[in-house]
């Protein structure tokens, strides 16, 4: 099943769980959902993020001082899933956690939290017939990443197995804020749309309404992380919510000027 994004482009956002900790991650996520997000990928903490740049990886660490897992993380979707039904929610990890749980246990524990779907970083298409097997019996949607440098062979092979959407990464690097949207982001989505019907979300370096705005002439959907971490970590546990709600806020501004080239 595809994950509907109304209004384009849907935001996705990223947030680390147990950053600064799980009591306060599910206000922010609940405020970034009220603000206008559609999807949250609710990230799991790990020792070595390798895909992300400082400020998550600081993230990271802060949550797992708290004693943050992957067992939390799944409790916490659960309560996001019954106080808002209606968002997309996606579970954001690294594989060794999942391993650590057991493949089966993971996804039978996402789905009964609610999950929409799973996003694992560091998982390949190539080597996931076992985790595409548990994801399909339990009815989640497996998310994939899609470079800028993956030959058309490969895209077709991830967008065969993808569900949900496509999440393409805009730029070959670490996560982190950017000054523009790279280049090579509208020639990905552009090949990719040769494969899949899916939405296309594009992420990495997205981080202002302007950047918003231009992936949303070419995309269907943009994922802004490390801009709401940096938020996370600039703020107290009590002005983190409401801070997080106005970035979000401040992404959206110009959602409706860039649905009017679009659609031109």
């Amino acid at each position: 099943m595809p994950i509907e994004f109304v209004k384009k482009p849907g935001l996705v956002a990223y947030i680390t769980a147990g950053d600064p900790d799980i009591a306060t991650t599910r206000e922010i996520a609940l405020a970034a959902i009220d603000a206008g997000a559609d999807v949250i990928e609710l990230g799991v903490p790990f020792s070595d993020p390798l895909a992300d740049g400082p400020v998550i990886q600081r993230a990271s660490e802060r949550a797992l001082a708290k004693g943050t897992r992957l067992v939390d993380v799944l409790a916490l979707a659960k309560e996001l899933r019954q106080a808002r039904p209606q968002a997309g929610l996606i579970i954001f990890s690294y594989l060794n956690p999942i391993l650590r749980l057991g493949m089966q246990q993971f996804c039978e524990q996402a789905a009964a939290a609610g999950a929409d779907g799973v996003l694992v970083t560091d998982m390949i298409v190539e080597e996931a017939d076992e985790y595409l097997r548990h994801m399909q019996a339990n009815n989640l949607a497996p998310v994939f990443l899609a470079a800028p440098t993956s030959p058309d062979v490969r895209l077709q092979k991830i967008a065969a197995v993808t569900q949900g959407f496509v999440y393409a990464i805009s730029r070959v690097g670490i996560t982190g804020t950017q000054t523009q949207v790279a280049s090579d982001a509208e020639t990905l989505v552009e090949r990719l749309r040769k494969f899949t019907a899916l939405p296309v979300a594009v992420g990495f370096g997205i981080s202002n309404a302007d950047h918003v705005a231009a992936v949303g002439r070419f995309a269907d959907a943009a994922v802004v992380g490390s801009a709401i971490v940096a938020v996370v970590e600039k703020s107290t546990p009590q002005e983190a919510p409401a801070a997080v709600a106005k970035l979000v806020a401040s992404l959206l501004e110009k959602r409706e000027a860039a649905q009017a080239v679009s659609a031109s």
